[in-house]
């Protein structure tokens, strides 16, 4: 079977880089980022890894929402100087680059979903807990940072629903980190509480004389914000990347270093 090490590029070294004493100093930068990718290569045992980075082109999602990610801090101008430097880098050890024209997000998401549909495996490598609504047994999320995967079942029993409701839940409950707003006065108990009762967005909206006043009010009011988080949030699985999966592939002596 094919087992394709997916790497959230900026989710990694973003929080490598905050981690220097001196950001404005990234000697060095290049060779941690190199041993945590021989580390993930070594416990994974992929046949083929990529790093994809995020472009700079405006997201879709910005031109849908405006305020989406709004106050996240630009990334800082030493990385940005050095991010050239460290593709090449890695390309040298065999750790291939895929730039994104904007969010890396759909790409990672498009790359998983495409292999699986041939019998493949995907380990993506990122702390975007987003990555979850991929549900399917031969799609993992790997936390590098605790070592440790980011599994279904453990986002059912944090958000208090069930797999197929994430999405559901959060066009309700909003994602504060990502600046999605949900439904203005529906929090996250709120959320899952109502999608225990009536298991979707959509027969959430088609009951609203079976709700509360108040609570049907705010939701009545957000009707639109809902449909726009719901939007938001969801991954694009089938964007057009122009990739062949051998261009990933690694050498057999690469799985194998000390």
């Amino acid at each position: 079977m094919n087992v394709f090490l997916i790497i959230d590029g900026m989710n990694l070294v973003r929080r490598m880089h905050a981690a220097l004493p001196n950001e404005n100093n990234i000697d060095g930068l290049q060779e941690q980022v190199h041993r945590s990718c021989k580390k993930l290569i070594r416990f994974h045992q992929p046949t083929h890894v990529t790093i994809v980075w995020d472009g700079k082109a405006i997201s879709w999602r910005k031109r849908l929402f405006e305020d989406y990610k709004k106050g996240r801090k630009p990334m800082p101008e030493a990385l940005d100087n050095g991010l050239a430097s460290l593709k090449s880098y890695l390309e040298n050890q065999h750790i291939h680059s895929i730039d994104a024209l904007s969010e890396a997000d759909d790409v990672i998401a498009t790359l998983a979903t495409k292999l699986v549909q041939v019998n493949g495996k995907a380990i993506i490598v990122s702390t975007d807990k987003g990555f979850n609504q991929l549900i399917h047994p031969h799609i993992q999320l790997w936390d590098h940072f605790n070592q440790s995967f980011l599994t279904t079942e453990s986002r059912e029993e944090k958000l208090g629903v069930e797999r197929g409701q994430f999405l559901d839940y959060l066009a309700l409950a909003g994602d504060s980190g990502n600046k999605i707003p949900g439904v203005p006065g529906i929090g996250p108990k709120s959320a899952s509480e109502l999608l225990k009762t009536f298991r979707t967005l959509g027969n959430i909206y088609r009951s609203l004389d079976q709700i509360g006043t108040k609570q049907a009010q705010k939701l009545a009011t957000g009707k639109t914000l809902a449909k726009l988080s719901y939007k938001l949030i969801q991954l694009q699985t089938n964007l057009p990347l122009n990739v062949n999966l051998k261009q990933f592939r690694l050498p057999s002596e690469t799985t194998r270093l000390d």
